[in-house]
């Protein structure tokens, strides 16, 4: 059976592509979210993996659920339990796993990310476009919702005023457009994409890993704690922070070049 993904070790970058281009990377119909659990998995046993830069090849990113896929929830005889079901231990399984991942995720967008494929790049930590990338929230242009968290994760991103614009019309935002809405963080020309994600991935891995990951659950937990409880978590991790070989080696390389 063809995979997925295709990952790429480059130093304490893990490249992670998806590789279907002629379903267009839809996320559903084949193993997809499976073996994004899986590269999970292995990168929260990999210390050494600092950060994830996430594309796709071919014309475009991921066109989100298959749509051929969908017709049997009308020509098979399934119940709306079995297909509850279905998201539950599905689709729904990769916002979890991606959302709870300590490493940072940078999203190089290649071209469409629509439905289910916006919502995987809201999953993502940042996210770089190139002028090729358009974005859409098209649920509706298909007659359902967000099943795979989008209305949780879209409205985090571009606030719920433009995420509501961009639920009810799913109409299709260019690169700039993305990059106006704060979507993404920057849009570059397509033949520089990678080289944008490689050059950020590169600032990041520098830093210790320890405090990376450290950093990346305080930004989670800070989307639904009060500020009392993030302040006693930080605390809590700096105090860890404090202790690591990796912040022994800074301040050590510091001090002694302020001796000279």
């Amino acid at each position: 059976m063809q995979t997925f993904l295709k990952t790429e070790r480059e130093g304490a970058v893990l490249v992670v592509t998806m590789d279907q281009p002629e379903t267009r990377n839809a996320l559903t119909g084949n193993t997809a979210v499976e073996e994004f659990l899986e590269m999970v998995k292995m990168v929260e046993r990999d210390r050494t993996i600092k950060a994830i830069i996430l594309t796709a090849t071919g014309s475009v990113f991921c066109s989100g659920g298959n749509v051929k896929h969908m017709a049997r929830y009308y020509t098979e005889d399934l119940t709306m339990e079995s297909v509850v079901d279905e998201y539950r231990h599905g689709i729904q399984l990769l916002p979890k796993a991606l959302h709870k991942l300590d490493v940072p995720i940078i999203c190089a967008v290649n071209g469409p990310a629509i439905g289910a494929g916006l919502d995987l790049t809201c999953m993502c930590d940042i996210r770089i476009a190139s002028e090729n990338a358009t974005f859409a929230e098209s649920f509706v242009k298909v007659g359902i919702v967000p099943g795979d968290g989008g209305a949780w994760l879209l409205p985090r991103v571009v606030g719920i005023s433009k995420a509501s614009e961009m639920t009810f019309t799913g109409d299709l935002l260019s690169a700039q457009e993305a990059l106006a809405c704060g979507l993404v963080s920057r849009v570059v020309p397509h033949d520089k994409l990678m080289e944008e994600a490689r050059s950020m991935a590169a600032r990041i891995v520098r830093n210790s890993g320890p405090a990376l990951r450290m950093a990346k659950r305080l930004l989670r937990e800070g989307e639904s704690s009060s500020l009392d409880s993030l302040l006693e978590l930080s605390a809590s991790y700096q105090a860890i922070a404090h202790t690591t070989k990796e912040h022994h080696d800074v301040v050590r390389a510091f001090v002694e070049k302020r001796k000279d």
